[in-house]
């Protein structure tokens, strides 16, 4: 059985429909409500480097203290960007998705279909109506 982690915020329709995309793939994930259950420093760490990515793309902006702690500062280290993700969760975008694939920051949703091992099973559309996967479990791309 694939074990799939996703970093979710069920407030977040994104989060939300990341988390309907794994379920669609036939996997149960483990769901950690990352804003009542944070990872652990070295757990945040390790999930940014395995992404890929900076601790300041990680960081999320609107609906949080980002503006009020002065984070946009670009010469701030990433220590301290951690450590801010660190007393404030909700700085932490989402969802981070975690598959034996990878680590990505699933923003579009869609963006998790780069890391789950397993295909879709069928049809899905997202909460505001964007078909996303046909009947077949094949994804849709724009045009």
């Amino acid at each position: 059985m694939t074990t799939i982690v996703i970093y979710h915020n069920p407030g977040c329709g994104t989060s939300r429909n990341t988390l309907a995309l794994i379920r669609n793939s036939g996997v149960e994930p483990h769901v950690v409500e990352y804003l009542r259950t944070p990872p652990s420093r070295a757990l945040l760490i390790e999930m940014i480097e395995r992404a890929g990515m900076t601790p300041r793309a990680l960081l999320r902006e609107k609906g949080t203290p980002y503006a009020d702690l002065g984070l946009g500062d670009d010469t701030l280290s990433d220590e301290t960007l951690i450590d801010a993700m660190m007393a404030h969760p909700i700085l932490i975008n989402r969802p981070l998705v975690v598959t034996p694939l990878g680590v990505k920051l699933c923003r579009p949703s869609e963006a998790v279909f780069d890391i789950l091992p397993d295909a879709q099973r069928g049809a899905f559309a997202k909460e505001d109506g964007e078909q996303v996967v046909d009947g077949a479990g094949n994804r849709i791309t724009a045009a």
